[in-house]
């Protein structure tokens, strides 16, 4: 979260000591998540349930029921039902393709399990074109039962979505995000379908503005020591933690570079908070802003060159752009109305995902075509805030607040598809989309 400009009563948050990471937080829980709508013109699939002499895996973690979930959640499909199933063949050679034309079904996912050791499966899968009668893809592979055989439905659902739609799919993501209840706060990553939440760190108030490496393997958030706002960096994987050199007021907005050796972060050590570029191998400091307006919420362009930023030097927050070698900065929200900010850059660096206000309709997500300086709301809340893209460039994921209510929303560039995410009796908020896990 930047320090400035967040609405209703986020305006500044309070300073706290950071709890010891090896507590775990309360609030640790899975993400619920609904499908609020998808396409109408949704391809009919249908995911055979695979082979499966072992039965030790537990229902949710079967590795056809991991694909057909992503596959349901992600809008873009319907879902044969495995009771319309006339018959459930495990071998290409085993389809009769007329049974599946008339359930209308376009696509077949086969496969099955097969015990080659002690807690080792082998795992094979074919995609079919019911319509065509031709195998599309297929692979072979070990896997251990529990979350490494979720982990590979995930990643058979990304083939399957690729091939299907052309798009890379992201179920194999993470997302790193804020969790509160009962008055603490907890920085989690979970997959990207809510399930094997891990608690990052804990504190008793706000963490804040969590931001993924272009590696997928550290995090970068505010968190505060001796009362003060600083800035980590933390891996994930063994959250081994490095406290960025603290300077006097605002330490805050970290946005990591693309190729992951500097931090654009917002400061306020000289005054009015400036964006400022952090190399992390020499702890140098560059200061690309100086305004006595406030810049903050820095978002790097993919090719490292340019800064997107949000500041009101204007007379409101708007979006500006500035290159990473400093000089003029740009404005880029030119009559998308009286506020723009906390800007996200798609993976091809074509549009800005922005928090956009047009007046008495509240708070809502914007998406900006920077070709054609156009502006597209895609959210209806009255306080939606925070996007972050997916790295497939296709999905926003926000926080969506409604009441006292926090959740986490996801909506597709093209607004056809909406997921609503929350976490059973706490707020949750603040997310940020991992990049592809190569």
């Amino acid at each position: 979260m930047a320090p400035m400009f967040k609405h209703g009563s986020q305006y500044l948050a309070g300073f706290v000591l950071l709890f010891a990471l090896c507590w775990q937080p309360p609030v640790i829980a899975e993400l619920r998540i609904d499908i609020v709508e998808g396409v109408e013109s949704a391809i009919p699939v249908a995911v055979i349930p695979f082979a499966q002499p072992w039965r030790g895996a537990s229902a949710e973690s079967s590795i056809d029921r991991v694909i057909t979930a992503d596959l349901y959640r992600s809008g873009r499909f319907t879902l044969t039902p495995k009771e319309s199933m006339l018959n459930r063949p495990y071998h290409a050679k085993d389809v009769d393709y007329r049974d599946w034309r008339l359930l209308g079904v376009e696509a077949l996912i086969i496969g099955q399990l097969e015990q080659v050791g002690d807690d080792l499966f082998d795992v094979r899968f074919e995609l079919l074109d019911a319509i065509k009668k031709q195998r599309l893809t297929g692979a072979r592979y070990s896997a251990v039962p529990g979350n490494e055989l979720r982990r590979l439905g995930h990643y058979i659902a990304d083939q399957v979505f690729r091939q299907l739609t052309g798009v890379d799919g992201v179920f194999s993501t993470r997302i790193a995000y804020v969790a509160s209840k009962g008055g603490r706060y907890g920085l989690q990553v979970a997959d990207v379908d809510g399930r094997n939440p891990v608690g990052v760190l804990s504190s008793p108030e706000p963490v804040m503005s969590p931001s993924w490496s272009a590696n997928g393997q550290y995090l970068s958030y505010v968190a505060f020591d001796q009362g003060r706002p600083a800035i980590f960096t933390q891996e994930v994987s063994t959250g081994e933690r490095r406290k960025l050199k603290q300077f006097k007021g605002i330490n805050g907005a970290p946005a990591w570079s693309p190729d992951g050796q500097e931090l654009a972060i917002t400061l306020s050590k000289d005054g009015s908070p400036d964006i400022f570029i952090y190399r992390l191998d020499s702890d140098e400091l560059t200061r690309l802003t100086s305004h006595y307006a406030i810049d903050t919420e820095p978002a790097w362009s993919p090719d490292g060159k340019q800064i997107y930023f949000t500041s009101d030097r204007g007379g409101g927050p708007q979006i500006y752009k500035i290159s990473r070698l400093g000089g003029p900065a740009k404005r880029i929200t030119i009559n998308m109305g009286k506020y723009n900010a906390d800007a996200s850059v798609s993976p091809d660096g074509k549009y800005l995902a922005v928090v956009n206000s047009q007046g008495r309709k509240g708070y809502r997500i914007g998406l900006v075509d920077l070709v054609q300086s156009e502006m597209t709301l895609l959210s209806s809340g009255a306080l939606d805030e925070s996007p972050s893209f997916s790295p497939n460039g296709q999905l926003i994921i926000y926080t969506s607040t409604r009441g006292n209510s926090e959740s986490l929303a996801v909506v597709s560039v093209d607004a056809r598809v909406r997921q609503q995410l929350a976490l059973q009796h706490a707020k949750v908020r603040e997310p940020s989309w991992s990049p592809f896990n190569r």
